[in-house]
C-alpha cells in the first residue's frame, strides 16, 4: 500500500467533536465508528490536544487503520479506516 495524501481522503463519515474536551471526541469516534461499514473510513474533527494521542491508540486496541491527521483551521482531522 502506497502513502496516502490526507488532504485528498473523502471520509465515508465526519464526528466533528471541536469544542469537546476529553474524553469526548473519543467517545464520538467510538460513536461515529457505528456509521462506518468495514472499509470505510471515519474523520474526528477535534481541537483537543488530547485526541492526538487518544484517537490513535484507540484505533490499534480496537483492530482500525489509524491513517494519520492534518491540522487545520486551529482543529485537527483524525482519519480512522474500519477494519472490522
Amino acid at each position: 500500500m502506497g502513502e496516502i495524501d490526507l488532504n485528498t481522503i473523502q471520509a465515508d463519515n465526519v464526528v466533528d467533536a471541536r469544542g469537546v474536551s476529553c474524553p469526548g471526541p473519543l467517545l464520538e469516534a467510538k460513536k461515529g465508528m457505528g456509521n462506518v461499514q468495514v472499509g470505510q473510513i471515519l474523520e474526528i474533527l477535534s481541537n483537543d490536544p488530547g485526541s492526538k494521542n487518544d484517537i490513535p491508540r484507540w484505533a490499534k486496541k480496537v483492530g482500525h487503520d489509524y491513517l494519520g491527521l492534518l491540522s487545520v483551521d486551529g482543529a485537527d482531522r483524525l482519519f480512522v479506516k474500519r477494519q472490522k
